[in-house]
C-alpha cells in the first residue's frame, strides 16, 4: 500500500474508523474520520477528515451523520453510537485548493441500511429498523 495522497476527484470509500477528539488549536470537540478508498481508483489508500464541532458547523455534521444513516435527538448521544458509522460506504468528493484539502460526503452507496435507519424518536431506544 502506498501513502501517496489521492488527487482531487470522486471516490467510493468505507468508513474504517471514527473517533471523538479535541482540536489542537481551538480545543473544540472534533470527529476524526478514517476513510479507505474502495473504488474506482487508488483502492486501499486512506483519506482523513476532521469535522470540528462548533455552533457554525453543527448543521454540516448533522448532515454528514444523516448521510451515514445516523440521526440523533441530541449530539451528546454521539459517543455511544460511533460504532453505527463503521463500515458505511460513501461516495465522497475530494477537493484540493493550494495546501487545503476538503472531503465532502455526497451520498451513501450501500443498501444494507437506508439513511435514517438508526433514527431515534422521542422517548424511544435507538434500534435498527
Amino acid at each position: 500500500m502506498t501513502t501517496t495522497a489521492c488527487p482531487t476527484g470522486k471516490y467510493q470509500v468505507n468508513v474504517e474508523k471514527v473517533e471523538l477528539a479535541e482540536a489542537h488549536t481551538s480545543g473544540n470537540p472534533m470527529l476524526k474520520w478514517t476513510l479507505r478508498v474502495i473504488a474506482p481508483q487508488h483502492v486501499n489508500r486512506l483519506m482523513w477528515r476532521n469535522s470540528v464541532i462548533t455552533q457554525k458547523t453543527l448543521k454540516y455534521l448533522k448532515g454528514d451523520l444523516h448521510i451515514c444513516g445516523l440521526d440523533l435527538e441530541r449530539l451528546s448521544e454521539l459517543p455511544n453510537h460511533l460504532r453505527c458509522l463503521l463500515d458505511v460506504k460513501l461516495e465522497v468528493t475530494k477537493k484540493t485548493k493550494g495546501d487545503n484539502e476538503n472531503i465532502f460526503f455526497n451520498r451513501r452507496i450501500d443498501n444494507d441500511r437506508a439513511p435514517g435507519s438508526f433514527r431515534r424518536e422521542a422517548g424511544d431506544a435507538l434500534v435498527p429498523f
